[in-house]
């Protein structure tokens, strides 16, 4: 058995929406959601949401890559997104929700944009990839009441999930 452990950091939209896709492969030791890619150290949730600080919402996934690789788990963040938008995400606006792979090393990197490549040369959407492929910084895990929202608030998940327009979005653009 492996006790390896790496970090993908992925940002998506709400948090909220980005636990669950991963959470329930194995090999995925946990996901967290927080706020990466700015200069304010631990910030709120508040702060985030102002989308004044420069963070991402974002979650940092722990996995075995003996079981889940790093192209694995590339292959189920695309399908979450609309990665044409750069105004956020469904009915998520503004910078703290835009998409972006945060890498932790240059493989990483090089998968991502690889990806990325292949996505928008494939012509699945008519506008260009906007998904910013940026290095790795401070992950800050946001307040307990957002991790595992999914499972602790499912009623609240679901309304919200539904009203975003996200699953919408996946049926149309990914199944």
């Amino acid at each position: 058995m492996s006790n390896e452990k790496e970090i993908a950091t992925f940002a998506g939209g709400c948090f909220w929406c980005m636990v669950k896709p991963f959470d329930q492969w194995d090999g995925i030791y946990q996901v967290v959601s927080g706020y990466t890619g700015g200069p304010e150290v631990s910030p709120s949730y508040e702060q985030v949401k102002s989308g004044s600080t420069g963070h991402y919402e974002a979650v940092e996934i722990s996995y075995d890559p003996a079981k889940i690789t790093y192209d694995q788990i590339l292959n189920l963040y695309w399908p979450q997104i609309d990665p044409t938008d750069d105004g956020g995400q469904f009915h998520d606006r503004g910078p703290q929700y835009r998409t972006a792979i945060f890498y932790h090393t240059q493989e990483q990197k090089e998968k991502a944009e690889a990806s990325r490549n292949l996505l928008d040369a494939s012509t699945k959407f008519k506008q260009p990839i906007v998904t910013k492929i940026l290095p790795a910084k401070d992950f800050y895990p946001a307040e307990q009441y957002h991790q595992d929202f999914y499972k602790k608030n499912e009623q609240e998940y679901l309304i919200d999930r539904e009203k975003s327009g996200r699953d919408d979005f996946i049926k149309d653009h990914w199944n």
